[in-house]
C-alpha cells in the first residue's frame, strides 16, 4: 500500500512536539558546538522534540535541510549504568556494518556543560511508530499486520546472527554469568526506585516473582549481541510498505548476553486477543489485532530463523515483567521526587501493579504467594 506524500507526512510529523518547557535545550551553546563538530551542520538551526520517548529525550535538529537526530539522557538523577549515550555511540558508530536498521551515531559529547549532560547526535531515519494501536490509515488489514508481527521477530533474529567481535563490540558487555547478573542488577533497581502510591502494596506482591526467579534460574545461553530494549514502538516502520522496518532505535542498553532475554522482553509486550485486558493498559503492542502472530508463532518463527533453544523461555518471560516493572517504576518515582512534570507518568504506579500480577500469572504463582 504506497501511502500519498502528504499522509506519509503526517504520520512522521505526529511525532514531533515543540520542546517541553522543562526539556528545552540551550542552544547558545550546543549551535556552535555542533557546527565545529557535525558534518553537515550549515544553515540555520531549528529543533523539535520527539514525543514518544518516555526515558531518554529525543530531539530532531535540523541545519537547513540537513536533519539529525539528538539523544540525551532525562533529567535528574540517573541510576548507574542507565541511558548511557557512550555505550549507544559505541554501538551504532559500528552496527550499521553488519545491522543496516541500526542508525550510524556521527558525534558523541562528553562535555556536560554543553547542554548539562552527555548526548550523541546520529543520522535521521524517516518512518514511523506504532504504539498503542495501528494507524487508521492501514487499520483493517490482517495480511499487513503479520507481516509487521513477522518483520518485528525476523530482525531481532538477524540482530543476534550478527558476529560481535567482527564488527569491534567483542569486549561490550560481560556474557559470562549474564542472567544472573541481571537478576541481581534489576532487583536492586528495583528496591532503590521504591516510594509513591502503593508502595508497600507493590512490594508484597514483586516479592513471589523474586522468589520464583531465584529458584528457577537458568544458565546464560551461549552470548550474544543484545537490543535490550526491543519491542515495536522502539521500530521505524516504512511509511510506504508498513511491512518493512527501516531503522531500529534506542540502543544505550545494548550489550552481550543470552539472546532470549531480548525475545523475552518483546514477548511481555505481545499482547493476544484472549489475554487479561488489563495487560494492553499496561504496557502492550497491537498484536491483538487480527493477522498479527500469536506468541508461539513468534517464538516459533524465531526458533526456526536462529536455531537457538527456546526452551527456558517462560523464564525469560516472568522475568522480562519484572524487569518492565522496574522500568516504569523508575519513570515513576523521578515523577513523585519532583524529576520530571510530565503528567503521563503521575499513575504509573498502576501499571507496575499489572506487570506484577502479570508475573506471577505466567509463573502461576498466586497473590502474596
Amino acid at each position: 500500500m504506497q501511502l500519498q506524500s502528504g499522509a506519509a507526512n503526517s504520520l512522521e510529523a505526529a511525532e514531533l512536539i515543540d520542546e517541553r518547557p522543562d526539556e528545552r535545550l540551550d542552544t547558545a551553546r550546543l549551535e556552535p558546538y555542533l557546527r565545529a563538530h557535525l558534518e553537515g551542520a550549515e544553515g540555520p538551526l531549528s529543533v523539535r522534540q520527539f514525543n514518544g520517548g518516555k526515558a531518554n529525550l529525543t530531539y530532531l535538529i535540523r541545519f537547513g535541510s540537513n536533519e539529525f537526530v539528538l539523544r540525551r539522557p532525562p533529567l535528574g538523577p540517573i541510576p548507574p549504568g542507565a541511558h548511557d549515550m557512550r555505550r549507544e555511540h559505541r554501538v551504532l558508530s559500528v552496527l550499521h556494518r553488519r545491522f543496516p536498521l541500526a542508525p550510524r551515531s556521527l558525534v558523541l559529547c562528553e562535555d556536560e556543560s554543553i547542554i548539562g549532560a552527555v548526548f550523541l547526535v546520529e543520522e535521521r531515519r524517516h518512518g514511523f511508530v506504532i504504539r498503542d494501536d495501528i494507524p487508521p490509515e492501514f487499520a483493517g488489514r490482517p495480511e499487513l499486520n503479520r507481516c509487521i508481527g513477522l518483520a518485528l521477530i525476523d530482525a531481532l533474529a538477524d540482530l543476534h546472527g550478527v558476529p560481535p567481535a567482527e564488527i569491534g563490540l567483542g569486549d561490550l558487555g560481560r556474557p559470562e554469568g549474564f542472567l544472573e547478573r541481571q537478576l541481581s542488577g534489576w532487583t536492586r533497581r528495583w528496591q532503590a526506585a521504591q516510594g509513591g502510591e502503593r508502595a508497600e502494596e507493590a512490594a508484597a506482591e514483586m516479592q513471589p516473582v523474586l522468589d520464583w526467579l531465584g529458584r528457577h534460574l537458568p544458565q546464560s545461553g551461549a552470548a550474544a549481541l543484545l537490543h535490550n530494549d526491543y519491542r515495536l514502538d522502539n521500530c521505524l516502520l516504512d511509511t510506504a510498505d508498513p511491512g518493512h522496518i527501516v531503522a531500529v532505535l534506542d540502543w544505550d542498553m545494548c550489550t552481550q548476553g543470552d539472546p532470549l532475554a531480548d525475545l523475552g522482553y518483546v514477548l511481555n509486550y505481545w499482547v493476544e486477543p484472549g489475554d487479561n485486558p488489563e495487560w494492553r493498559d499496561i504496557a502492550s503492542m497491537p498484536t491483538w489485532r487480527d493477522g498479527f502472530p500469536s506468541r508461539a508463532d513468534a517464538i516459533a518463527r524465531y526458533a526456526a530463523r536462529t536455531g537457538f533453544n527456546i526452551d527456558p523461555i517462560l523464564w525469560h518471560q516472568v522475568f522480562a515483567s519484572f524487569k518492565l516493572a522496574v522500568i516504569i517504576q523508575q519513570i515513576y518515582i523521578r515523577f513523585v521526587r519532583g524529576q520530571t512534570q510530565d503528567q503521563r507518568f503521575r499513575y504509573y504506579y498502576r501499571r507496575v501493579l499489572g506487570l506484577a500480577a502479570k508475573a506471577r500469572l505466567l509463573a502461576g504463582l498466586s497473590s502474596h504467594a
